[in-house]
């Protein structure tokens, strides 16, 4: 409850005192993420396909605006693990799951009425993140409670139906370690909505 609280805090205090244009919708869409634990001993696998869902608010005036918004999200990533020369082991493959409440806040300014040229930043709360079959190998992992990142993009309106297509990038870590290895994965994705405009 209290991250719920203050995610909708913090895209509260993105919207202008004054707008002469409002809008709130619902959106959804997927995401393309490749996890990276910027270590050699890990192998980073393929691009992944996540989901968000949620709301979004759109305020602004003379070509500009504010866009502030509030996503359930779940991402993840499979990964591999380098054994020593003439090992034993069998090799394991392993999945990072990252279920997220991220509010972006967007800011804009629109293009011949139809287009919308935007950036911003992100902040990502920890719902119920895992690592799956990590067993003995892999243990003691401990995401973190918060992250910040940022994300550009452009995005299409038409009428009340609206597509967007941005980047994500990290400015923070989701994990500093897996079991005795350090870590450094910053999310980095691709990601598509589809919006709604409700009132």
């Amino acid at each position: 409850m209290k991250k719920l609280l203050l995610a909708v805090v913090f895209a509260l205090a993105a919207i202008p005192a004054i707008s002469q244009q409002a809008g709130i919708g619902i959106k959804a869409g997927l995401s393309s993420t490749k996890i990276d634990f910027k270590n050699e001993n890990f192998i980073p696998y393929d691009a992944q396909t996540g989901y968000h869902v949620g709301l979004f608010g759109r305020f602004g005036a003379a070509g500009f605006f504010v866009q502030p918004e509030v996503l359930f999200t779940q991402t993840s990533g499979k990964f591999g693990v380098n054994l020593p020369p003439f090992s034993n082991q069998v090799p394991e493959d392993y999945e990072a799951k990252f279920n997220r409440l991220d509010v972006p806040v967007m800011v804009g300014f629109r293009m011949l009425k139809v287009f919308r040229l935007m950036a911003g930043p992100i902040a990502s709360f920890n719902i119920n993140s895992s690592l799956e079959g990590a067993g003995d190998t892999l243990k003691d992992v401990e995401f973190k409670n918060a992250t910040l990142g940022y994300q550009a993009g452009l995005g299409v309106d038409l009428g009340n139906l609206s597509v967007e297509g941005k980047y994500e990038g990290g400015l923070s870590s989701f994990t500093e370690n897996i079991g005795t290895f350090s870590t450094d994965n910053r999310l980095n994705q691709w990601v598509l909505s589809v919006g709604f405009r409700i009132f």
